[in-house]
Formats: structure tokens, sequence, C-alpha cells
């Protein structure tokens, strides 16, 4: 069935003027690439993922940030929507720090909980809770959308060691719908994160 549609754009597209045939590719050639992995996708990136996915570039990176139709701002929706664990998904959580207010950012596997007394003795801070407008400030994203790919170099970046037993994690980019695949290995060059064990 994709192979017949994707005969029929190229008819089409043969007729554009190039003016057209760009937006007209994003629209539809992307679509019909995610089709074929069992993802349902959005077409053209909101503008909050469409910054992740410039950085990821800027970065030298090729990773494709992606939209599903579905909601990603749980780790389990995101697991549901992508055909994977929950404990790939990469979720972002940021804590206020008590005593220097700063932010931390903690990327975690999705089936595990942070043990914040235990994270907070091994970085020497009290991890408080973290509100909208803070997490918004800090990151530059809203809470539930907050990708890995921040722009802040002094925010501290830790990362779950449990996420690096896996070939493929999927990170949030910039949007609740919105998401990356990548590597534990990119995760860290992406980020500088330091890997610990966040659970005690």
């Amino acid at each position: 069935m994709f192979e017949t549609m994707e005969m029929e754009i190229k008819e089409k597209v043969s007729r554009m003027s190039s003016e057209v045939f760009p937006l007209y590719i994003f629209k539809y050639l992307v679509i019909i690439k995610d089709k074929k992995r069992g993802l349902q996708t959005m077409g053209k990136l909101k503008k909050s993922a469409q910054v992740v996915q410039d950085s990821l570039l800027a970065k030298g990176y090729d990773n494709e940030v992606i939209e599903l139709a579905d909601s990603t701002r749980t780790a389990k929706e995101a697991a549901e929507a992508l055909g994977c664990k929950v404990a790939q998904i990469a979720k972002s959580i940021v804590f206020k720090l008590k005593e220097s207010d700063n932010a931390l950012l903690v990327i975690a596997s999705g089936s595990n909980r942070i043990n914040e007394k235990h994270l907070g003795q091994l970085i020497g801070e009290t991890l408080g809770k973290a509100d909208a407008e803070f997490v918004k400030e800090k990151t530059g994203f809203a809470i539930g959308g907050v990708s890995p790919v921040i722009q802040d170099a002094t925010i501290k970046v830790i990362i779950d060691e449990d996420l690096l037993q896996y070939e493929d994690i999927w990170g949030a980019a910039g949007h609740p719908k919105a998401v990356f695949q990548m590597t534990p290995v990119q995760l860290i060059e992406l980020t500088d994160g330091e890997v610990l064990n966040i659970k005690g």
C-alpha cells in the first residue's frame, strides 16, 4: 500500500514547480516513512520540537525528531505509541536544588523512580520540586516536553545508569508529542551528563 502511495506522490511531484516541491515532500513522504515503521505521526514539527531538531543538526547529529499523533507526556504513553519498553524511555525530570537554586536535570529510565535523598547525597545538594515556571525558564521547554538537548550548559545533568543497557532509547523533543531516538552514548555526548545510580 505504501509503495503505491509513494508512486502516486512522485507522479504528482513531477508536475509541481520547485517552489512547491519541498513543502509537499515534507508533509507526505515523511508521514509515509513513519507509517512504514508503525508510527502514526503528525508531519510538520511544532516550533519547540523544531528547536530540538535544529540543535541536534547543529551539534552534528542526524537523529530525527518526530511528532506522534498520541501524547507522550508520560513514559507509559510514549512506550505505547513507540512500541518499545517503558524502560527505554529517557524521561526528563527537573529539580530545583535548594542550596544553590540551580536546576538539576535527571534523565531516568521510564520504569525507574528517582530516590531524591540518595541522589542528593551523591551530588551534595538537596533536591526540591521545580514548578512549571522554573522548568520553562531554565530549560526553555514546558513540563512534559523537556528535552535532553538543552541550551543552558550550566544545568547539571544526571543520567540513569539503567539506560545504558539498551541499544536504543527515546527522549522528549520539546513538546509532549515530540520524541527522538538515540543511543545511550549519544545521550551522554549530547548532555555531558554524569551517569549515576538514581535508585539508591
